[in-house]
């Protein structure tokens, strides 16, 4: 195991050198040898939450267990370019969902240009274009007429026609990164141009299109995260619920009314808010998640029930440590992960006027 880099990594309140460096082992020792990163030892690996572990990863410098990450993807990518929504242990030949969600399949392309990004690993990218593409082409067979993305299929091969803003939101930001790609390697793609332009007018002006999940903080910030609301509309959806969401001093709630905070959701609203320039903000709810923090094993507890001062579930997740990492990542200035992130070097403006 290589010593983490971890310079950019320390945020006062937060973490200190030490701390990250166990973060980041942390994370490491969930891995399995041949790549994947499941929840924990024992329980599933969905790809979403794989791929935003790996990134972490990148972050912190762990390169090589990035690659082996992405490299797991590749190998067990099913033949049409998705990924099932979750596998026992990450053994790619246990599957224990065999359904396939839009948003996690789309994610790769997100992970991909970040690791891009921080390694300038051309022949790595060359090697993940036909894996990108494929799975790219899969999550667009699901757009709806209005631009929205069906979020599922079911394992019987049905396709859901009903769309969630969050998954869509998602799928949004790692169309652009996908972009990003293909301009990267000099394949236009101007069909996926035309879809996440189709894609971003959904989420701007059609709530209607998307199942109402209102109660989920996540449906609140990804529309910012996803970086379909930039700008003002992104400041002025932030500050739409934000007593409603955030709980001083705890963290940010999954749901309401639930007295459930969890470190996730903290944490990607504390990328969303640096992504809108509210970088003191976004430390705030960094540094109020802090008691989760595991000290033993330099992870993170999936949520917090305050009602019931209750660690609610007993799990320490290598996402949530993750979202953590990457959302020091960006305060601390890490140059991948504020492009991904921050928007740098993503497309823009691909919605046309008249459609705004």
């Amino acid at each position: 195991m290589t010593t983490p880099r971890t310079d950019h990594l320390v945020l006062p309140g937060v973490l200190t050198a030490e701390q990250a460096a166990a973060t980041v082992r942390g994370v490491l020792g969930v891995q399995r040898e041949d790549g994947a990163i499941p929840w924990f030892r024992g329980h599933h690996l969905d790809p979403w939450d794989h791929t935003e572990a790996a990134m972490a990863l990148d972050a912190a410098g762990e390169h090589d267990a990035a690659e082996r990450a992405y490299e797991w993807l590749a190998r067990h990518q099913n033949q049409d370019g998705s990924w099932y929504a979750a596998y026992a242990d990450g053994a790619h030949d246990d599957v224990t969902d065999s359904s396939l969600e839009s948003n996690f399949v789309a994610y790769i392309a997100v992970g991909v240009w970040h690791h891009y990004l921080s390694t300038g690993d051309d022949t790595f990218l060359d090697r993940m274009w036909p894996v990108v593409y494929a799975a790219v082409e899969w999550v667009l067979r699901l757009q709806r007429p209005g631009g929205q993305i069906g979020w599922r299929v079911d394992a019987d091969g049905t396709a859901t026609e009903d769309a969630l803003l969050t998954g869509s939101s998602s799928v949004h930001h790692a169309l652009r990164c996908a972009l990003a790609i293909a301009e990267q390697r000099e394949e236009p793609q101007p069909d996926w141009e035309l879809a996440v332009g189709a894609l971003r007018h959904a989420i701007r002006r059609h709530p209607e299109r998307f199942l109402d999940k209102s109660r989920y903080s996540m449906d609140w910030y990804y529309p910012v995260l996803g970086g379909a609301l930039t700008g003002a509309e992104a400041k002025e959806r932030v500050e739409s619920d934000w007593d409603r969401f955030v709980v001083p001093g705890l963290g940010v709630r999954c749901v309401v009314p639930n007295p459930w905070v969890t470190g996730g959701e903290s944490c990607e609203l504390a990328l969303a808010l640096w992504a809108t320039g509210e970088s003191d903000r976004a430390l705030e709810i960094l540094q109020s998640v802090q008691h989760l923090r595991d000290a033993d094993s330099g992870l993170y507890w999936t949520g917090y029930v305050f009602d019931d001062d209750a660690i609610w579930p007993r799990e320490l997740t290598a996402w949530t440590a993750g979202s953590l990492l990457l959302a020091v990542a960006a305060l601390g200035g890490h140059d991948a992960t504020c492009a991904v992130f921050g928007g740098e070097r993503l497309p823009v403006g691909l919605t046309p006027d008249c459609c705004e």
